[in-house]
């Protein structure tokens, strides 16, 4: 799971965390913090999309063993970057080539709308790996006809035709994940899980019928392509010699070259287990391979590769390709390290019914660490936080994961703010909260998130797991159940007696006050008017407080002002508050439990997908004024190896990139392994 919350000083609070049952984080957009070194962070701005850099400030400390480690780590991640956009939808690498091959040979004028549109459009899809926006999951607009994208290709000798010309400008395919309601949801995505004509349900007979170990039961479907062939469905398998062959071989070669340098005998065996299922394609094999994972915990690098996060499957079987590569950071994972000891306290003391409770909360870890790089559904876009494994019998078993991404976190605090805070805050006392704790807040509702969260609660003994009890709702149910959890203790005096706050009350009231302000208001920034929300994330922070200001009303928990023709939640009980989390996150935990989908379908239709269109114009022309963008994604580092006369490596440089484009370019020519 991938937390992708703010963590800045951001005036919307939390903007996200992800966890698919372990997940992703982004940070908020009301960043106070000022640029304290030399190191220039932004790197362009983009319509909707900003980029930036981020450092790895331990890369001095580590050995030239270790480096050489981070380094085919890397270069592994990279060499399977293709599968992500291959993945997201069938005509997406077509696209790619024909529009870089525009951009680089088109010798015409520049200067002229048109062509800036045409840019602007390419570095859109650079940035959502495909098509359809990162986020919303729509289909990106290009703002030029056809008949100039037409010109382009003749004049520089480009082939884009058929329906992979005809999808940018039509209607078909609207929507990579399509999660309404009242929609085929596998039939009218686009993403390219299923074959065009497998049916949602297809996918649930197919398997349904599946037979699994009902103890310690595969993750069905992860590294597959379900197609029909005459009329049969049939499985791909991502494997050496299967479906994205041609780049798998190239992962593995680097993750052999990986292994050759790895810090002991436990790591080395490890990757071994990830070598033999990208060979094999066999499930058993990943199960075996995240245990051993979760096991690895000695040595200074680690590191998360394969087909992770189910976020963009409609039914939540698919993993999308992902690698992040880390670094320790020491200092900080043992300041965040008392979280993991203390896990059985916030369990035992949670507001859950004791038969959803664990007796024993095993092996969380929480560590703050160092990218050194990262690909496929990590990037451009990245968590700050990640929980792994996603199979809850591993979690249970064996443990998690959990991780704080602290350069990346630094780099978004460091990349300068936007002054949205003023303009969406009720008051001044709620601005001097958000600027003294909500950096602390943030950092902490990750980590309660993370580490006690996803790690907390248990499905009733016969119950199915959540992805066949909740079906679409799994993912929102799992991330808001992991978002209360951490939200109930954010106002509890136990953090001040751990020593992570010095005030317990402003720390958790910065907390609400951001979490609130998000869910109802801030995130409206990221959706264009008339759009339901779809993705699960947002979802779950509209339920959530959405929930509990309808709950509240009768005791005027939250109030609703509007003031000079502007809207404002100023919440009046910050104790009741706390008490309405704690009754939310018990039903939450219930509904997971005990597999009631139909009270987990009313809970996120209700309250988590339309939205006030009067509040949502307003919103939209207040945040007009602003003119940061509200997404934010990175450019890697690049790690360049020194050769002595013998052709091994000496040493290493760190290069950071001066344009987006030119990682772009440099990623499809020298990565580019799927045709």
């Amino acid at each position: 799971m991938k937390n992708y919350f703010v963590m800045a000083f951001a005036i919307f609070g939390f903007l996200f965390v992800s966890c698919d049952d372990a997940k992703k984080e982004e940070p908020k957009e009301e960043t106070a913090e000022v640029n304290t070194d030399d190191f220039n962070y932004q790197v362009e701005q983009v319509a909707d999309l900003k980029l930036l850099r981020y450092q790895i400030p331990s890369w001095e400390d580590l050995t030239l063993k270790e480096q050489k480690l981070v380094y085919y780590l890397t270069q592994a991640g990279l060499a399977g970057r293709d599968i992500m956009w291959a993945q997201n939808y069938r005509h997406n690498l077509t696209i790619r080539t024909a529009l870089e091959n525009v951009y680089q040979k088109y010798e015409g004028d520049k200067s002229t709308d048109d062509w800036k549109n045409f840019e602007i459009y390419l570095k859109r899809v650079w940035f959502s790996n495909g098509i359809h926006h990162h986020y919303s999951n729509a289909k990106l607009k290009p703002d030029f006809s056809k008949e100039y994208l037409q010109e382009l290709l003749t004049e520089t000798n480009s082939t884009l035709e058929g329906e992979a010309l005809e999808v940018i400008f039509n209607d078909k395919d609207s929507k990579k994940v399509n999660l309404s309601k009242d929609a085929d949801i596998v039939l009218e995505s686009a993403i390219n899980f299923y074959g065009p004509d497998v049916t949602t349900a297809d996918v649930e007979n197919f398997y349904g019928a599946i037979k699994v170990n009902a103890e310690e039961p595969i993750e069905v479907g992860l590294n597959t392509r379900l197609v029909k062939e005459n009329g049969q469905l049939k499985e791909q398998v991502y494997k050496v010699g299967g479906l994205y062959g041609a780049a798998i071989e190239k992962v593995v070669s680097w993750l052999e070259k990986a292994q050759g340098v790895a810090e002991n005998p436990k790591q080395a065996e490890t990757l071994g287990l990830l070598i033999e299922y990208y060979k094999t394609g066999s499930l058993d094999t990943w199960d075996d391979y995240a245990v051993s994972w979760v096991e690895t915990t000695d040595g200074n690098i680690d590191w998360i590769n394969g087909f992770i996060e189910v976020y963009n499957d409609p039914k939540g079987y698919k993993g999308s390709y992902e690698n992040i590569v880390q670094i320790k950071d020491f200092d900080m994972s043992k300041k965040m390290a008392v979280l993991s000891t203390e896990a059985q306290w916030f369990e035992d003391n949670s507001p859950l019914m004791e038969e959803h409770k664990k007796d024993s909360v095993t092996g969380v870890s929480y560590k703050t660490v160092i990218v050194a790089g990262e690909a496929g559904d990590a990037s451009p876009s990245t968590p700050i936080g990640v929980n792994l494994p996603n199979n809850n019998w591993i979690r249970q078993k064996h443990g998690s994961k959990s991780v704080s991404l602290g350069n990346i976190i630094n780099a978004y605090n460091n990349a300068g703010g936007s002054g949205r805070l003023q303009e969406f805050a009720h008051d001044e006392e709620e601005i001097r909260l958000e600027k003294k704790y909500g950096q602390l807040a943030d950092k902490l509702h990750t980590a309660l998130h993370e580490v006690v969260g996803h790690a907390s609660g248990q499905i009733n003994k016969g119950v199915g797991t959540p992805k066949e009890t909740l079906k679409s709702y799994k993912s929102t149910i799992e991330e808001g159940r992991a978002d209360l959890f951490g939200l109930y203790y954010l106002m509890d005096p136990k953090l001040e007696e751990l020593g992570l706050v010095e005030n317990w009350k402003e720390t958790g009231m910065a907390a609400y006050d951001g979490y609130i302000r998000n869910g109802m208001i801030g995130q409206l920034v990221r959706l264009e008017l008339g759009d339901d929300v779809e993705e699960a994330h947002m979802r779950n922070r509209q339920w959530v407080s959405a929930w509990v200001f309808e709950k509240g009303q009768a005791d005027n928990v939250i109030a609703k002002v509007e003031r000079d023709g502007k809207t404002y939640y100023d919440i009046q009980d910050y104790d009741k508050l706390r008490e309405l989390f704690g009754q939310l996150l018990k039903e939450t935990q219930r509904i997971t439990s005990e597999g009631d989908y139909e009270a987990g379908k009313n809970l996120v239709e209700n309250y988590g997908v339309k939205v006030d269109q009067a509040l949502h114009k307003q919103v939209l022309d207040r945040n007009a004024q602003f003119k940061s963008a509200p997404y934010s994604g990175f450019v890697n580092p690049v790690l360049v190896p020194k050769m002595d006369d013998n052709g091994e490596i000496e040493s290493f440089s760190i290069e950071q990139p001066e344009t987006f484009e030119g990682q772009m370019l440099n990623y499809s020519k020298n990565y580019g392994y799927l045709k």
